[in-house]
């Protein structure tokens, strides 16, 4: 029997606008239960600001275990195009020993799927989009990966097409979930829409399981700042939506990925939750 590992899945912080209650009580449950590793899927910052980053790498190296860190369409810089276009990552300086970082366990791994590009030909640069060159070197590090070992794959924007071509979520979402289909990957941990959820995409060559986190900042949505805790057995993955008001997984987790994942209205004030039906049953893998 394959020793039970521990993982947390955080996202969303939005330092600039972070909680500091969710993120004081986070840092506690790591100290305390020691996980194996510690997915982050984007969205470390409000506006890519040095300030933000700072306090973002400030955390990050503080906390006790080992991290990985998606880049989010938030921690791209908006407002100056030349480092957008030809440094996109360069205010991560202070912690690119964790950004990208492929986590290596006994029977699984933390692999990266980078979901952000520069640019790209349609108004909303804020959904993501899956390059060539990001899905190759994905799969290539899946492939290098020790026999019998499991790969759960970090991307920020949910790995969902979602509608026509112009309102696409995630383009070339579609072709990644299939390919990483191909390779039996465990699931796909995910950011962006700050709700949590836990469903099955199809695709031409099987399902393939998605895992999104909720926000720990004060841009919440349809559920309070959250993060998840996953368990593997070396058989089943388990999920459990951890938050401070003690609401249960089920009613945590909201039960489809939203078509466009708009921000509130105003920053820092939460919006009237979105329509939803919750699960009333955790689902069955």
């Amino acid at each position: 029997m394959a020793e039970t590992k521990l993982l947390f899945h955080l996202s969303d912080i939005h330092f600039g606008l972070e909680d500091n209650r969710a993120l004081d009580w986070v840092e506690r449950e790591i100290a305390e239960r020691q996980p194996d590793a510690v997915a982050i899927t984007g969205d470390l910052t409000m506006r890519a600001r040095p300030a933000e980053f700072a306090a973002a790498e400030k955390w990050i190296h503080a906390l006790k275990a080992p991290v990985t860190v998606e880049p989010g369409n938030h921690d791209l810089p908006n407002y100056y195009l030349p480092s957008r276009y030809l440094n996109p990552l360069g205010r991560f300086e202070a912690f690119r020993d964790v950004v990208e970082k492929r986590i290596e366990l006994p029977g699984i791994a933390l692999v990266p799927l980078n979901t952000n590009v520069p640019a790209q030909p349609r108004l909303n640069w804020s959904k993501g989009w899956v390059s060539e060159q990001a899905l190759s070197d994905c799969l290539d590090q899946i492939d290098a990966l020790a026999k019998g070992t499991r790969a759960l794959v970090c991307v920020h924007h949910p790995l969902r097409e979602t509608g026509t071509q112009g309102t696409a979520l995630t383009r070339n979402g579609e072709k990644a979930l299939d390919a990483l289909a191909q390779r039996g990957v465990l699931g796909v941990l995910s950011g962006h829409v700050h709700d949590a959820f836990d469903i099955m995409e199809q695709t031409p060559h099987g399902p393939v399981r998605m895992i999104g986190a909720g926000t720990l900042s004060k841009r919440i949505r349809s559920t309070p700042p959250s993060f998840n805790e996953l368990t593997w057995d070396g058989e089943e993955l388990h999920v459990t939506v951890r938050n401070l008001e003690g609401i249960d997984t089920p009613d945590m987790m909201i039960d489809d990925v939203p078509v466009d994942a708009m921000p509130p209205r105003g920053e820092g004030e939460p919006v009237a939750p979105i329509d939803r039906v919750p699960r009333t049953d955790p689902p069955a893998y």
